[in-house]
């Protein structure tokens, strides 16, 4: 029995909850990984799933063998990583997430260029406008963009979102120029679920005004909202990556523009500090040499 492929089997349908799912991400038949999985639990000497025909479950020995099999694997790395040549160029799949809006906008063609430099890898791109499970989703790496990143997680920073208010200029036009903060109460505010949804952080030079907001559409994409900001419906608090070249173009105005949404970080999150293969490591130094901390497309706008 080859016991690598085993635990590679066993550690999949553990993080997966499936047969079925597992032997797909490994690409072997779902008959191979059933029968990788009762040679593994001979080995073992003890059943490590509860199986039923509507779920499978871990059972307290394989609870306990779970822990060991990662560490397994994590070794196999570790010392693969180890004995790599510097010079080996980065081989095989790597799994990311990120929103929408910033997957359209920027990763699309930093994933293209990546591929275009390194022939022996693919990507493999969920756009997602939530927080994912990376383990359940087999992720191996996401991109997110928060002001706050949660201390638990394993990050490395990649960039800065900054955020501009805007409008049409047929808006603008019919609605008038809000001169000042406050002024925002009277115009139709289009807002993000997850970014401002009721209250706007405008930072000024010598403080911070915070200001109620509304509007009669709300989105939990930035996309969305620019599509409707586009269409003369009102002001949006959205990201420079994703309208800088509208406002270039004068599609698009900056409205208020002393006072600025407070900047977020772009970071790459990941499972794993022990456990990361050499794509992934090299995807993230790609894209924080790509993006750094004055991105491309704020150049234009400062």
């Amino acid at each position: 029995m080859d016991r690598i492929t085993a635990i590679q089997v066993f550690v999949e349908v553990a993080d997966r909850g499936s047969l079925t799912a597992a032997a797909e991400a490994l690409s072997m038949s779902r008959a191979m990984a059933s029968r990788y999985l009762a040679e593994l639990e001979q080995w073992l000497g003890a059943r490590v799933f509860h199986r039923t025909t509507r779920r499978i479950s871990l059972t307290p020995a394989g609870e306990a063998a779970l822990a060991r099999c990662r560490g397994i694997l994590e070794l196999g790395e570790d010392m693969r990583a180890a004995l790599a040549d510097p010079g080996d160029a980065p081989h095989g799949q790597i799994r990311i997430t990120c929103s929408t809006s910033f997957g359209l906008s920027q990763m699309a063609a930093a994933v293209a260029d990546y591929v275009a430099r390194y022939p022996g890898t693919a990507v493999d791109m969920l756009l997602i406008d939530r927080a994912v499970n990376l383990v359940e989703e087999r992720i191996d790496l996401a991109i997110r963009i928060t002001g706050a990143l949660d201390p638990g997680l394993i990050a490395r920073r990649l960039s800065v979102c900054r955020s501009v208010l805007c409008a049409t200029p047929a808006y603008l036009k019919a609605h008038g120029v809000p001169q000042r903060p406050a002024d925002l109460a009277t115009h139709n505010c289009l807002t993000h679920h997850h970014v401002g949804r009721s209250l706007w952080h405008l930072v000024r030079e010598g403080g911070t005004d915070s200001v109620a907001v509304s509007g009669n559409i709300s989105a939990n994409e930035a996309t969305v909202l620019l599509q409707a900001v586009r269409a003369d419906a009102g002001i949006a608090m959205l990201p420079t990556y994703l309208v800088a070249p509208l406002i270039i173009g004068g599609e698009l105005a900056v409205v208020l523009p002393g006072h600025e949404p407070a900047a977020m970080g772009i970071h790459g999150v990941y499972t794993s500090r022990r456990q990361m293969p050499l794509i992934v490591r090299s995807f993230l130094d790609f894209l924080a040499a790509r993006f750094g901390e004055e991105p491309e497309w704020d150049r234009p706008l400062r």
